[in-house]
C-alpha cells in the first residue's frame, strides 16, 4: 500500500498537468497535428518556431495514418472514419503544397 504522496508506476509527476483521455480520435488528431509540424504548417507550441520541413517523415506519418485507416475499415464508428478520411485529405494537399 502506499502512502500519501507516493506515486504508482506509470503516475502523472507531482505538479503534471493532467492529460486528456485519449481515445481513437484524439489520436488521430495527434498525428496528423504531427505531420503538419514535419511540414514545418505547426510551430513547436514550447519555442514557438516551426522545424525544417522533413518531407520524407511528414509522408510516413501520412502513410501511417493511411495503414490505421485501411486496418481499421469496418471498425470504426461513422464519425471516427469521416474524421479519418478529411485529415488525410487535407493532409495529402498540404503535403503536395510544400512539395511544390
Amino acid at each position: 500500500m502506499k502512502s500519501e504522496g507516493e506515486q504508482g508506476e506509470g503516475a502523472p509527476a507531482t505538479g503534471a498537468a493532467e492529460l486528456p483521455a485519449i481515445d481513437f480520435s484524439t489520436f488521430i488528431l495527434s498525428l496528423s497535428t504531427t505531420a503538419l509540424y514535419q511540414m514545418g504548417h505547426v510551430a513547436d507550441p514550447d519555442t514557438g518556431t516551426t522545424m525544417e520541413p522533413n518531407h520524407t517523415i511528414a509522408q510516413q506519418t501520412i502513410d501511417t495514418l493511411e495503414m490505421i485507416r485501411e486496418k481499421t475499415r469496418g471498425n470504426l464508428e461513422p464519425e471516427e472514419a469521416k474524421l479519418l478520411d478529411s485529415l488525410l485529405y487535407e493532409l495529402r494537399l498540404q503535403f503536395l503544397k510544400a512539395a511544390n
